[in-house]
This record gives structure tokens, C-alpha cells and sequence, in this order.
């Protein structure tokens, strides 16, 4: 099912309105939805590397405006279902010290989901069920999918098609082992 799924959504990037198709997806993968927006943003800068950067752009908002949703459904389903499960259980207290926790990391947690293979809808919904300032969440969001979806169309519009099997394969490891440099540098600093 996955795979029908995945080839429906390389088939809307050769429609008319692929653009508006594309903030759809964006949208709803950053909440719900399997597929990322890559899977159509690749196709479609490969046919019309003049719109590399608006399509990066329109996906980028597009992403961020769903994590707002995704945001949405962690914070009004934890306060209307979760909260009343975990008093009843007697671990309210232990939710509280895990969002203490995941609150003090959220910008890292939220910049990691948003430029790894992780799935950042995970991300988005835990960011509104820890109530993690809205504020962090945004900036980060915006940062991350920026960087993402701009890596990206920056790639495929120097390079062009060839570079597009090394995107589909390789480019959520490169993300991830910028990301585990980027954080083993803070901690050099740090604590050397």
C-alpha cells in the first residue's frame, strides 16, 4: 500500500497545479501524512530548474504551517485525552519532568526531526504535547525545513538529474551526519 501510495504522489508532480499540490503535501506530511514532500519537489525542480527556489520556498511554509497543526494535535489531544489518562494512572508528575526534559532540548529535537529521515511529524505533535514554547517551535521549524528543502533545490538545480538517485538514497544519512557533527562540535566546545 505504501508503494501505491508513494507512486500517486510522483504522478501529481506532473499536474498542472503541481505547485499547489506540493504545499498540500508539504501541509499534511508534517502532521499525518507518510510520504515527504521530497518525493515531489524532486521531479518538479528537475523539470523546471528556474523554480528550484520557489518550490523549496512553498514547500518550506507549506511544512511549517502543517507542524502548526501537527503542534495542534499534540497540545489539544494531550490536554482533552492524555492529561485525564495519565492522573488516573498517577504519572501526571512523570509527564511533567518529561516535558521539563524535552522542553530543554526541543530546539535540538525539532532542527534534528526537521532535516533527518526522522519523521518530523513525530516531532511537531510531541512539541504541542510537551507545550514547548510556540515561539522555539516556529523558529526552529522554519530553520530546519528551510535547510531541508533548500539543500536540496540547491543540489538539484546545480546538478540537475544526476544528482537526484544520490538525494533519494543518501541524503537523510548526509543530514543525520551533519547533525551528529554539528552536536559532537558543541560538545567539544563545551566540555573541552
Amino acid at each position: 500500500m505504501l508503494q501505491r501510495l508513494y507512486l500517486w504522489t510522483m504522478s501529481l508532480a506532473d499536474h498542472p497545479r503541481a505547485l499547489w499540490v506540493l504545499a498540500c503535501v508539504a501541509f499534511i506530511e508534517s502532521s499525518v501524512f507518510p510520504i515527504p514532500p521530497d518525493v515531489l519537489m524532486i521531479p518538479m525542480i528537475l523539470a523546471r530548474p528556474s523554480r528550484a527556489w520557489l518550490i523549496a520556498l512553498v514547500a518550506t511554509v507549506s511544512s511549517v504551517l502543517g507542524g502548526m497543526l501537527g503542534y495542534g494535535i499534540g497540545y489539544f489531544f494531550y490536554e482533552t485525552i492524555g492529561a485525564p489518562i495519565l492522573n488516573a494512572l498517577g504519572k501526571a508528575e512523570s509527564m511533567a519532568e518529561f516535558n521539563l526534559r524535552f522542553n530543554g532540548v526541543g530546539f535540538w529535537a525539532v532542527l534534528i526531526a526537521g532535516v533527518t529521515p526522522f519523521p518530523y511529524k513525530v516531532i511537531t505533535i510531541m512539541s504541542g504535547w510537551t507545550a514547548m514554547p510556540l515561539a522555539i517551535f516556529l523558529v526552529t521549524s522554519v530553520i530546519a525545513r528551510a535547510l531541508r528543502f533548500f539543500v536540496v533545490a540547491g543540489l538539484l538545480r546545480a546538478f540537475g538529474a544526476p544528482v537526484r538517485s544520490f538525494i533519494e538514497k543518501h541524503l537523510g544519512i548526509m543530514f543525520t551526519l551533519f547533525v551528529l557533527l554539528l552536536l559532537g562540535g558543541f560538545y567539544v566546545v563545551k566540555f573541552l
